[in-house]
């Protein structure tokens, strides 16, 4: 399974690396986990929000397309000069979410990262959650807002304010390789999981 974690310029660091070590833990544990950081700008240095300077390894449009692509937050809520509120002006990472919709890829967004998959048009009338600062503008932008850590509607799976990327990503682990897999990453982090798992009833 091809997953992708977007990295761009003010994203929140911990929006992104908390899932990525996540993911890449649950490789580790017979998860068929392929992760992989990838940006608009392609190979190359990435400062996020705090100054933590990464390396994104492919372009967002790489090929083979993700069967799972991760967005993150940040600077929307202090409506930063770059993030993820500067991100949905420019419109690439929107127009490639609604690209990869139509396909099958799933869609999870961590924090603010929901914005951006509103700015897709992928959250009109869906079950969605976000930070606690942005949720009247997902309500605006046509979003139901259920006020649960992570909210799974099938194909897009949201989550609250930073921390609850966490949950967002051991949820992923959990949907997709088992939760015996998501308890043994959860056990060798020490992390307890918190919250509930917000699914649309069948």
């Amino acid at each position: 399974m091809r997953i992708d974690i977007v990295v761009f310029p003010g994203f929140d660091e911990l929006d992104a690396l908390g899932p990525f070590e996540v993911l890449a833990s649950a490789a580790k544990h017979g998860a068929d986990f392929d992760v992989c950081l990838v940006s608009p700008s392609g190979a190359g240095e990435v400062v996020a929000a705090h100054g933590l300077r990464i390396r994104a390894e492919a372009n967002l449009r790489k090929e083979p397309r993700p069967d799972l692509i991760v967005v993150p937050g940040g600077g929307w809520v202090d409506r930063s000069g770059i993030g993820a509120r500067s991100e949905a002006e420019r419109g690439e990472i929107p127009a490639y979410l609604a690209e990869l919709s139509p396909t099958g890829t799933t869609i999870a967004a961590v924090c603010t990262g929901a914005m951006l998959v509103a700015a897709a048009g992928l959250l009109q009338w869906r079950p969605a959650i976000t930070h606690h600062g942005a949720i009247d503008d997902l309500r605006a932008a046509g979003a139901e807002i259920i006020r649960e850590r992570v909210v799974d509607d099938g194909q897009v799976i949201t989550a609250g304010g930073v921390t609850s990327g966490l949950d967002l990503a051991f949820w992923i682990v959990e949907r997709f390789a088992g939760a015996s897999v998501a308890d043994a990453v959860a056990d060798e982090m020490e992390y307890e999981r918190r919250g509930i798992v917000w699914q649309r009833p069948s």
